[in-house]
């Protein structure tokens, strides 16, 4: 398999494509106005299944054919989707078993989309077969140049209770255990007399009474996952035994809790994902995370944007549309962290159907001189400046433990606190990073940590077999570890480490935790630091020394002047525990003293608001700074290097303007 860059050379442009909704002639315009566009890439038939096979076995491309010679025709290349995502009419009515079951028992009707049971072996069986026509049509075919496999998988129905998903599950179990006796000293199930005696006994949690058993209910998310996986491995398998240079990918989503998209990566040749930031929120952060995040999956290879939107959506309570400039800024945002391509939802706004309003690049006037279709011109045209970014990856000293599993146990019923946010104290973290353009990664509690620096852990609730282990040689070896409250606590099953919490992390921190001390909503704590005050709320450990000592203590309540934050010298290394949730300007100021200790930097200085992140490859190191003020930023640059401002072709030293919600991407020519 050849590198995405060399597939696709140029950053790719474009988006979601549907000709099936239109006639010849518009096809025809459609390819004009692309190439004016510069679009280079769109992504072809992911709905168009009921327009493939219209009954079973009698399919037509007669149209898709025609629709690939024009786009090819045209300079734009095709990334074709299978078409899974959403069944026809006709499969629902003669085969009603494949439709998903919800947590009441009743099926899901036809008339939306992903209607599916994954686990359903005739609706697997009429994929295989779709899948390999379209794959031994097209192999051949010019302009197809990647594989969209279904469509955000798991998006509407991540959990199915059907009689055949019940049947999977149940051999899943028996894959995973080997035996009863296994699974059931696993889940605990001598507690409330929940033991099995077969594995024909067990049922789907879908209606208890109270609490289900944590074990099962862990597991069955673990099992959906897996369905929905095996799904896409079934499509996969086909696409590269006939097409085996052809990339091949599925779409991931914005803070997606049912996938643990750490699994999914590694059969993902490109990770892509849909991104609909809300213009209300008013921060570009959020996003930034999750493109950080994305790049991870693949351990820094470039991914793609393949769904944004270009000014508003139709999905929320109000549908606030883009300011001008806001989605090219955004786009820039994410080709700064690492995205090799700008994708929208969708090219032409339909005419009919539940996304009607979706915003697209063609918007319903159908006007070249509409400010969205001038915008999306204008990006078009600069990303063609852009080639030497394609393959550049974001080097990163420091990272964030990131882990889908504890995610789930973190939030599941029967925790001393049960509003804990995992995403919260993820995010508290990755702030104080993105705020001081330091790089960042985000990796699993059992993945090599011997390149970065400093390394944070928040809420790692769940700790597995092997993963104490891991963290104790990154430790030992002189990294930097920071851990935060109510973690260590559960094995992978969601059973309890014995002893002292943090159990598995003790001797690396250097203390123990003898009780938890959760607080109510609204109710606030102090912690003191050097002589400096801050608030804290959610949570306090109550905290014993052991060789650690203590770097912030308690200023109330009942456990006043007990440690709140510790730190602990361990091998060459240091771990620090933060045992609370602190205000954020505490965390910002614990982990700007961490990142100065470990001589990280930002690639240059610059205002806040300004995003400046380092991109590299054998074509060069480039500078990609997006100011999201509305007044010129001045960037203070290396006074040892030169560089050339891609858009402008100047030479640039000692320092940058970056206009108001506008971009500068440099690269860097020389070093003196």
């Amino acid at each position: 398999m050849k590198a995405i860059s060399d597939i696709l050379p140029s950053i790719s442009y474009g988006g979601d494509y549907n000709p099936e909704q239109w006639g010849e002639k518009v096809w025809y315009e459609d390819a004009t106005l692309m190439r004016k566009a510069g679009v280079n890439l769109v992504s072809v038939g992911i709905f168009s299944w009921a327009v493939l096979e219209r009954e079973e076995d009698r399919f037509d491309f007669t149209w898709l054919d025609k629709v690939m010679d024009i786009l090819h025709e045209h300079g734009v290349g095709v990334c074709l989707a299978t078409a899974t995502a959403s069944p026809p009419a006709w499969l629902s009515r003669k085969y009603p078993e494949t439709l998903a079951v919800d947590d009441k028992g009743g099926p899901y009707s036809f008339g939306s989309r992903q209607h599916y049971s994954p686990n359903s072996p005739v609706y697997r069986r009429a994929v295989k077969k779709l899948v390999t026509k379209l794959a031994e049509r097209y192999k051949d075919h010019p302009a197809l140049k990647m594989w969209h496999i279904n469509n955000e998988y798991g998006c509407h129905v991540s959990e199915c209770y059907s009689s055949n998903s019940l049947e999977a599950f149940r051999t899943w179990l028996r894959r995973r255990y080997q035996t009863i006796d296994t699974l059931n000293e696993k889940w605990g199930t001598n507690f409330w007399s929940q033991r099995y005696n077969y594995f024909n006994d067990i049922t789907f949690l879908n209606n208890t009474p109270t609490f289900p058993n944590p074990g099962q209910h862990l597991d069955y998310k673990r099992f959906m996952n897996d369905s929905l996986f095996e799904l896409y491995m079934v499509e996969k398998k086909i696409l590269r035994d006939i097409t085996p240079d052809v990339p091949v990918f599925t779409n991931f989503m914005l803070e997606f809790k049912p996938l643990n998209y750490f699994s999914w990566a590694p059969e993902l040749d490109v990770v892509t994902w849909d991104t609909y930031p809300d213009p209300r929120e008013g921060t570009p952060e959020a996003h930034a995370m999750q493109h950080d995040l994305m790049r991870s999956l693949k351990h820094g290879q470039p991914f793609f944007v393949m769904e944004q939107v270009t000014s508003h959506v139709n999905w929320r309570d109000i549908n606030v549309p883009k300011k001008p400039g806001e989605m090219r800024l955004w786009s820039y945002s994410a080709i700064a962290r690492g995205s090799d391509g700008i994708m929208f939802f969708q090219w032409r706004q339909s005419r009919a159907g539940a996304e009607k309003f979706h915003g697209a690049m063609v918007p319903h006037s159908n006007d070249e001189q509409s400010r969205t279709y001038r915008e999306v011109q204008q990006l078009g045209q600069e990303l063609k400046q852009l080639d030497s970014l394609t393959g550049a990856v974001v080097p990163a000293r420091a990272a964030i433990i990131f882990d889908w599993e504890n995610w789930w146990a973190v939030e599941m019923e029967g925790k001393p606190h049960n509003k804990l946010s995992y995403l919260e104290q993820v995010k508290a973290y990755y702030h104080t990073f993105y705020k001081r353009n330091i790089a960042v990664d985000f990796v699993q509690p059992g993945g090599d940590l011997s390149s970065y620096d400093l390394v944070v852990a928040p809420m790692l609730y769940m700790v597995k077999d092997g993963e104490e282990k891991n963290l104790e040689q990154y430790v030992e070896s002189g990294g930097t570890l920071l851990v935060s409250f109510f973690s260590g606590i559960a094995d992978e099953n969601d059973r309890i480490h014995l002893g002292h919490y943090p159990e598995p992390l003790r001797h690396i921190l250097g203390m123990h935790v003898e009780e938890f001390v959760p607080m109510a909503d609204g109710e606030r704590n102090q912690l003191s630091a050097e002589s400096k005050r801050y608030h804290c709320s959610t949570w306090s450990d109550v905290i014993h020394l052991d060789t650690a000592k203590a770097a912030a203590t308690f200023d109330g309540d009942w456990y006043e002047g007990r440690p709140a934050v510790t730190m602990n010298h361990y091998g060459k290394g240091k771990a620090v525990y933060v045992g609370t949730a602190p205000e954020q300007t505490y965390i910002d100021e614990l982990l700007a003293e961490l990142i100065k200790e470990r001589y990280l930097s930002a690639p240059a200085l610059a205002p806040s608001h300004v995003e400046i992140v380092e991109r590299t490859s054998e074509k060069g190191k480039h500078l990609v700074m997006v100011n999201h003020n509305q007044e010129i930023a001045r960037v203070d640059l290396d006074p040892y290097a030169s560089y050339i401002d891609l858009f402008t072709g100047s030479e640039v030293q000692q320092e940058t303007v970056v206009g108001g919600m506008d971009i500068v991407i440099l690269r860097e020519t020389e070093q003196k």
